[in-house]
C-alpha cells in the first residue's frame, strides 16, 4: 500500500518525523512519495527519501502557489534533481484558481515549463488543479503523448474533468477528500468510475484528515497511518475488496514511477 502524496517536509513533522513514518509502516504502508513543492522543499523531500531507502521517493517540482517566486530558467534546480535516483517524477505543478496565490500567467508559464522538463526527461510528473480543469487541460493536452505517465493527485474536479482525464490516460489519486461527509460527496459517486489501472491513494499529509476517522484523532494532523482507512472507504465505494484495492494501487504506483 503506496501514499503517493505525503508532504514529509512540512514543519508539522519536525519534532516526530521518523515516529510518523514507523507508524505508517506498521499500519501497512509499503513505501510513500515525498511531495516536491517548490525549489527548497524539492531538495529537502529528495535529501529526506534518502534516510528511507526502498521505502521513500520524491518527486521535484514547483506547485502553482509558489510559482510567482519562480522563473521557468530556475527550473533548472529541478533538472538537476531528477537526476537523483530516489526522484520519480516532475511536480508538483498544475494550476490553482481557487486560491491564486500566483498570478495566473505565471502559474501557467511554470506549469508548461514543467511538462516541457518532464517530456524532455521522459519522467512522469505529478499535478495540481484545482477549479482550473480547462485551462490546466488546454496546457496538459499536447503534452500527453510525450509523457511516459501523468497523475491528477488529489482529485476534487467535476464529473466532466474526471471523464476528460480518463479518456486521456491519466492517473487518478484520491486522499480523505473521499471521507467527507460535505465536500466529498461528488467524488463517493466518482471514485467507482476510475478503472483499476488507474487508480491511486493518498493521504497529502499533513492536511485533509479523513473527517470520519473513529475515535477522532487528538491532533488534526492528517499522517500517511491514516492510509488504509481511505483504501477501506474506497474499496466500499467501489464494492470491492480491500486487498484488490490495494494491490491494485500498489501496482498502479509502481508502474507509474517505474519504482522497482
Amino acid at each position: 500500500m503506496i501514499d503517493i502524496g505525503v508532504n514529509l517536509t512540512s514543519a508539522r513533522f519536525d519534532k516526530d518525523r521518523d515516529a510518523v513514518v514507523a507508524s505508517a509502516q506498521q499500519a501497512g504502508v509499503t513505501g510513500m512519495l515525498l511531495t516536491g513543492t517548490n525549489l527548497e522543499e524539492s531538495q529537502a523531500a529528495a535529501d529526506l527519501a534518502t534516510h528511507y531507502p526502498a521505502f521513500a521517493y520524491a518527486t521535484a517540482g514547483v506547485h502553482p502557489h509558489d510559482a510567482k517566486s519562480v522563473d521557468p530558467a530556475d527550473l533548472s534546480v529541478i533538472r538537476q534533481l531528477a537526476q537523483r535516483a530516489e526522484v520519480v517524477a516532475i511536480g508538483e505543478c498544475g494550476l490553482d484558481f481557487n486560491r491564486d496565490f500566483s498570478p495566473r500567467p505565471q502559474q501557467e508559464a511554470v506549469f508548461d515549463a514543467q511538462l516541457t522538463l518532464a517530456a524532455e526527461l521522459s519522467m512522469p510528473v505529478f499535478m495540481h488543479c484545482r477549479d482550473a480543469h480547462d485551462r490546466w487541460f488546454a496546457i496538459l493536452r499536447p503534452w500527453l503523448d510525450k509523457l511516459p505517465a501523468a497523475v491528477l493527485h488529489c482529485f476534487t474536479g467535476d464529473d466532466r474533468a474526471l471523464r476528460e482525464c480518463l479518456d486521456a490516460g491519466l492517473y487518478i489519486g484520491v486522499t480523505g477528500w473521499v471521507c467527507d461527509e460535505r465536500r466529498g460527496q461528488a467524488l463517493q459517486q466518482q471514485v467507482g468510475w476510475i478503472p483499476d489501472d488507474r487508480l491511486m491513494i493518498e493521504t497529502d499529509a499533513p492536511y485533509l484528515q479523513p473527517r470520519d476517522i473513529r475515535p477522532r484523532p487528538k491532533s488534526s494532523r492528517n499522517e500517511p497511518k491514516y492510509l488504509p482507512h481511505i483504501a477501506q472507504t474506497v474499496a466500499r465505494l467501489r464494492q470491492q475488496s480491500v486487498e484488490h484495492v490495494i494491490d491494485c494501487t500498489t501496482k498502479n504506483t509502481l508502474r507509474c514511477f517505474s519504482i522497482q
